[in-house]
């Protein structure tokens, strides 16, 4: 007969639930993940080009945005980047540092899932796929209704992510259910997106940049595109645009724009502007800015007019409230036994592995809890 009774019910396969049931697994709990999708760790495997930046080896507190700063602080401390690092050198996966402390596999994000599956097996978890949730209860125990019959546990954890990606299976699941135990969301929409703005039709072209939105400053390559703006320095800044916000950005970092034309000038008088622009930039950007006033280069401010939205959004911003929770545990103080995980709480990191190392984080957190 198929056990239907469990100690921990993990709901959502991805990064964070796989490690929570790992977690809870090995400490001898009877885990059950379940997940909608036909298999686990979709996101993952999409991750990085396919090689999964699976953390960032300068993950810390001041790289990950809330409401309350200071939430996230506890479960990185306790499992680091160090650790997972660790993990991943046990399973003898090849990894490499990009730029900016970004590890990847050398090979295949398919590694850390089987490396995560593979855990969780040696630690006795029931891993079930294709299951649809209809609803949870609670009793004394908590009740999942599935369309793969009824399952009871004394721990709910909510790990499905958020709206990033819907064509990925994202959905607003632990959302709704946290709604409907009382849990307060605070207000989400899209992050690490594209901006889109009223720009040069300059599709294609990238150079390095220095972005700024507020006080929010990143020196990444920046792309133009058919619709506005993308590229890595983009996107971590587009975490903290709001709509109606201006960003700044530098054309030429580490390049005093109005010095260097006057030398240039000096040393080249017959050149023509976009000639000279063009040893610095790319061709086609030196043309479309040689009627520009030579402080733009330094210092181009635009308005966008709006993001790409949660179907080209990297990772969702808000969540569910970080008071609802406790940040040692991930438990909701208010409903004993329910916990949330990842993407679906109010912590919002950086590019380049800051998101992944919170799923670790949280899930590794409540998993040495339940």
């Amino acid at each position: 007969m198929t056990r239907r009774d469990f100690d921990v019910v993990v709901i959502g396969a991805g990064a964070a639930g796989l490690m929570c049931a790992m977690r809870a697994g090995q400490r001898g709990r009877r885990v059950l993940l379940l997940d909608h999708a036909e298999k686990v760790g979709k996101k993952i495997l999409i991750s990085g080009g396919g090689r999964c930046n699976f953390t960032n080896l300068d993950a810390r507190p001041e790289a990950f945005l809330s409401d309350n700063p200071h939430f996230c602080k506890s479960a990185l401390a306790r499992y680091t980047q160090h650790d997972f690092i660790e993990l991943v050198d046990k399973h003898r996966i090849a990894w490499h540092e990009k730029t900016l402390g970004q590890l990847f596999c050398d090979g295949s994000a398919r590694q850390i899932v089987a490396m995560l599956l593979a855990e969780c097996e040696a630690a006795g978890v029931d891993v079930r796929v294709a299951c649809r949730i209809a609803s949870i209860e609670k009793a004394d125990r908590f009740f999942i209704h599935t369309d793969e019959g009824d399952f009871e546990a004394g721990a709910v954890v909510l790990a499905t992510g958020g709206l990033s990606i819907p064509k990925m299976g994202a959905t607003g699941f632990a959302h709704d259910v946290a709604r409907r135990f009382g849990l307060k969301i605070t207000q989400t929409r899209p992050a690490l997106v594209p901006l889109t703005a009223g720009v040069p039709e300059l599709s294609g072209v990238s150079l390095e940049v220095v972005a700024r939105c507020g006080k929010a400053s990143f020196r990444e390559a920046m792309l133009f595109t058919h619709r506005g703006l993308s590229g890595p320095a983009i996107l971590q800044v587009s975490s903290y645009w709001k709509p109606g916000q201006e960003i700044a950005i530098d054309l030429l970092p580490g390049l005093d724009a109005a010095q260097f034309l006057k030398e240039r000038r000096h040393a080249r008088p017959k050149a023509e502007l976009r000639t000279i622009l063009a040893e610095v930039m790319p061709q086609r950007l030196a043309t479309a800015l040689a009627g520009q006033d030579v402080a733009t280069l330094n210092d181009w401010r635009l308005t966008p007019t709006g993001t790409e939205g949660y179907a080209k959004a990297e990772v969702t911003l808000g969540g569910v409230d970080t008071n609802e929770l406790s940040s040692r545990t991930m438990e909701a103080r208010k409903v004993p036994g329910l916990f949330v995980i990842g993407e679906a709480v109010d912590v919002t990191g950086w590019l380049g592995g800051y998101n992944f190392q919170w799923a670790w984080s949280s899930g590794w957190a409540a998993g040495d809890s339940v």
